[in-house]
């Protein structure tokens, strides 16, 4: 058979992601902080960008309004005193005048005068005392020039080192100790290595422990728990046998075994309880007060506040929404300058291109965004009237199908958006819970977080005397019409960190013992 070259025509389709298209969809899992990030970035590159603030708006909008004289006041004026009217305006204008020919530095805002230089020794050491150099004192210099940056552990630390000892080789000893410190204040290092490394005295290692274990903040260069809290209890002199005996025995405190405990302290009850309120209130990690941590403010996306008509009311926040401007004019005027085939027509081109698509790419972002809210608030309505016990169930794919999307779509708008309600302020996916079946047949599911809501209830309200198991929570939820079984009951209960039910009966046995006497 001959082979032969043959021209065939074949239509098919495809998706193909574009690097448009992967951004669109980076969009839309975007914060508020990242998308105006991003913006700002796509302005410094893209000369056709404009961004538009609430500042600049305002701005505009003072300069567009036109000047309004104030409103007249109406008033009955007889005709006698046309004359009386003159004057008046005469001695106004000549007030005014006198006024302004004597006062000239509010002609000239901008112009501040000359100003006195209050220590005239000090200008040379301090940039910003007035008239240092022919300046005002808020230009010329950085307010962060000036701005103290937050001390470390290690810094903290290492001041009172410098204090503490005066000989060399102490000094370098305390140093290396220090540096064997962690984030939460406590000694991670092998003693006996450090020993051998250094070639020092184990004697004098453990002598210079004891002076770092006296530095502030109580309970650092601890080894283990039991230290840091006896070092707090020495600090405060409350470190007696019976104090020293609870805290070497911290495994019977988490287990609330309060009959051993007073059996081991020798000490009652009540006392027992009171010991315990002093270690409650003392610091398990004190190095963790230096960490230096940027705190992120929540911006909600969306406001949900209820309407006239009994609804609800569900709008975009505008501070989170960075609007951006396609400067048109300036496309047209360059262009029309520039020779044809010119490499700067290209490069403009492909600027419009790029601002109208993330334009464009903005406003469906904010589009999507409240389709997936709103369908939200109309499914949640009962939690929003009532409380977390009616929050319902709900996933990606109700939600995906309500609002003709697909799953992904939703799963990635509802990450890091929040919306501001009357009951607070919730991550989207706060409202996207498990479903757990009803007890009874037919009825409606539950959503899990409500029943975590209910286990907690339930165990606030629990007495001394009848302190509710897994299974007469098990038996009780039944009854209220969720059906669920008990090891789900004990991972709720271990994920709220509420105890067992022999640690919380011990204790409230004991309380009630103590407040009886």
């Amino acid at each position: 058979m001959a082979l032969s070259a043959g021209l065939q025509l074949r239509q098919s389709q495809s998706l193909v992601m574009t690097p448009q298209l992967m951004q669109s969809i980076r969009l839309l899992q975007f914060s508020h902080v990242e998308l105006t990030r991003f913006i700002e970035e796509e302005v410094e590159r893209n000369p056709l960008l404009e961004l538009v603030n609430a500042e600049s708006e305002q701005s505009d909008t003072a300069q567009d309004t036109p000047f309004e004289a104030p409103p007249l006041q109406t008033e009955a004026v007889e005709a006698g005193d046309d004359a009386t009217w003159a004057e008046t305006s005469e001695s106004q204008a000549d007030r005014m005048t006198s006024e302004i020919d004597a006062r000239y530095e509010n002609v000239f805002p901008d112009d501040h005068g000359t100003e006195r230089v209050e220590q005239p020794e000090f200008i040379d050491n301090w940039k910003s005392m007035p008239g240092s150099d022919g300046r005002h004192a808020s230009e010329g210099y950085d307010l962060d020039d000036f701005a103290a940056r937050a001390p470390t552990l290690r810094d903290h630390v290492a001041e009172q080192i410098a204090f503490a000892f005066s000989e060399p080789a102490e000094r370098l000893i305390a140093t290396e100790l220090a540096d064997q410190l962690d984030s939460a204040g406590y000694m991670v290092g092998d003693l006996a290595e450090t020993v051998e490394r250094l070639g020092a005295d184990p004697e004098q290692l453990d002598t210079i422990l004891a002076r770092l274990q006296e530095f502030e903040p109580a309970g650092i260069f601890a080894r283990s728990l039991s230290e840091c809290l006896g070092l707090q209890l020495i600090r405060k002199d409350r470190f007696d046998p019976a104090m020293a005996a609870l805290i070497g025995n911290l495994e019977l405190l988490a287990r609330r075994d309060f009959a051993a405990l007073t059996r081991i302290c020798g000490v009652d009850e009540e006392d027992l309880l009171e010991m315990m309120a002093e270690i409650r209130a003392l610091d398990p990690k004190p190095g963790t007060r230096f960490e230096i941590g940027s705190s992120e403010l929540i911006v909600p996306d969306v406001s949900v506040r209820p309407a006239s008509d009994g609804g609800w009311t569900v709008e975009l926040n505008a501070a989170t929404l960075p609007r951006v401007l396609v400067n048109q004019t300036y496309f047209a005027t360059v262009i029309g300058k520039m020779p044809k085939k010119d490499a700067g027509q290209g490069f403009l081109s492909e600027c419009l291109q790029t601002a109208n698509w993330l334009a464009r790419s903005l406003d469906q972002r904010a589009r999507t965004i409240m389709k997936v809210a709103a369908e939200i608030v109309r499914q949640q309505d009962a939690f929003l009237l009532h409380g977390v016990d009616h929050l319902r169930p709900l996933n990606l794919k109700a939600v995906a199908e309500a609002i003709g999307m697909h799953e992904s779509t939703v799963s990635r708008v509802t990450s890091n958006k929040y919306m501001i309600t009357p009951r607070g302020v919730f991550e989207l996916k706060y409202f996207f819970t498990v479903s757990i079946a009803s007890a009874q047949a037919g009825g409606d599911a539950h959503s899990a977080e409500s029943v975590r809501h209910r286990i907690r209830v339930l165990v606030e309200q629990e007495a001394a005397e009848a302190v509710l198991s897994d299974d007469d929570l098990v038996d009780l939820l039944k009854k209220s019409g969720v059906e669920i079984a008990r090891r789900t009951v004990a991972k709720y209960r271990e994920a709220m960190a509420i105890p067992s039910s022999v640690q919380r009966r011990r204790e409230k046995r004991a309380r009630a013992r103590a407040a009886a006497v």
